[in-house]
């Protein structure tokens, strides 16, 4: 089984992505922390986990890897400089390290409109955060995938999906279905250094990922 680390763990997307992982047959999920009191929620879920915090040293966490999942954000009810310190810096941090100790892949939770942060209106500081780390995902060497959904929903997900680099449209998706895609894009050789944009749709997940990579 393939040890995945999940940063971002505790998080509304991350808690899913932790579901699936942990009801697989392949995959051994591995929950970063930032505090030893959320340990106990994992512990109920039979899941490990490991203290490391993004905006400090993340290197604890990388121990024995094969993969790893970028889930943190900072939330949208912070300001502008934690964005900065989790979304941007957090995850630079967290891709050199991947590099350092030879990760397999990373999958990294972005956003649609990172593309052209101008356009963003108030989320242009978030997107323009969201670019920098993913710019620096793909010159870093570390086999990636970077899923770039619409608008977030708590909507129950329907596993089906519309993705493409370019959809040329904007709208929501599932969490559920934004776990499901990341989760699917560890599995090689689905989506390798490749960046995707994801909405609601009528594709099964699995058949849109292999259709978009190429493959089958």
């Amino acid at each position: 089984m393939e040890k995945i680390l999940i940063a971002g763990a505790t998080g509304q997307t991350g808690k899913r992505i932790i579901e699936i992982l942990n009801s697989s047959q392949n995959f051994n999920p591995v929950a970063m922390i930032r505090k030893e009191d959320q340990k106990q929620i994992f512990d109920d879920m039979g899941v490990e986990s490991v203290l490391a915090d993004l905006e400090g040293d993340v290197k604890p966490a990388f121990n024995e890897l094969d993969k790893v999942i970028f889930a943190a954000g900072s939330g949208g009810s912070t300001g502008p400089e934690k964005t900065t310190a989790v979304d941007e810096e957090g995850a630079i941090k967290m891709i050199d390290a991947a590099k350092e100790h030879g990760v397999k892949k990373f999958v990294m939770l972005s956003a649609m409109g990172t593309d052209s942060p101008e356009d963003g209106g108030d989320l242009e500081h978030y997107l323009r955060a969201k670019k920098k780390a993913d710019d620096h995902l793909r010159e870093s060497g570390v086999p990636f995938t970077i899923v770039q959904p619409g608008s977030l929903s708590d909507e129950l997900g329907r596993a089906k999906v519309k993705v493409a680099e370019k959809l040329g449209e904007y709208g929501e998706i599932a969490r559920d279905d934004v776990a499901f895609l990341m989760v699917m894009s560890l599995a090689d050789p689905l989506t390798k250094n490749m960046s995707f944009e994801a909405l609601e749709g009528e594709t099964p997940v699995k058949q849109a990922l292999i259709e978009l990579s190429g493959i089958g």
